[in-house]
């Protein structure tokens, strides 16, 4: 009988949008039912259509994020720009206190894939992008 080696792990080159909530612990303060429902009708008419649109796959969302991985990095970036685009759109009949607006990161790299998840430095970038992104911008 063999000695078990090291399980061998799956490691492929992928574009990765990180998304995040600006201010989210402010907008559910002010309104917790109203900012969910927001979000979840912003989930199924502007972002998650964009996403599929260009080839994403939703990796894992949070409360107020997205981590979402791409072949290719000209398909994350158009993602990420008719993302923005169509929030600040939707948000131009708000007043700016209830206005939901993310920042986004995005980074080509290597990514560790297991059990659907995917982990390495090239997310820890992308979600380090993100942090610096300004509201509404990538």
């Amino acid at each position: 009988m063999e000695a078990a080696g090291p399980a061998r792990v799956e490691r492929r080159l992928a574009a990765i949008l990180a998304a995040d909530v600006a201010g989210y612990s402010r907008l559910i303060e002010a309104d917790e039912e109203g900012t969910l429902g927001r979000l979840k009708t912003l989930r199924g008419e502007v972002i998650d259509p964009r996403i599929a649109g260009h080839k994403g796959r939703i990796v894992k969302t949070t409360g107020d994020g997205l981590l979402v991985e791409f072949a290719s990095v000209v398909d994350s970036l158009r993602c990420a720009v008719e993302f923005q685009t169509a929030m600040a759109d939707s948000n131009v009949p708000l007043p700016p206190e209830r206005r939901i607006e993310f920042r986004i990161g995005v980074h080509q790299g290597d990514i560790v894939v297991e059990d659907g998840d995917i982990f390495g430095d090239g997310v820890n970038v992308a979600a380090r992008l993100e942090g610096l992104a300004e509201p509404g911008h990538i």
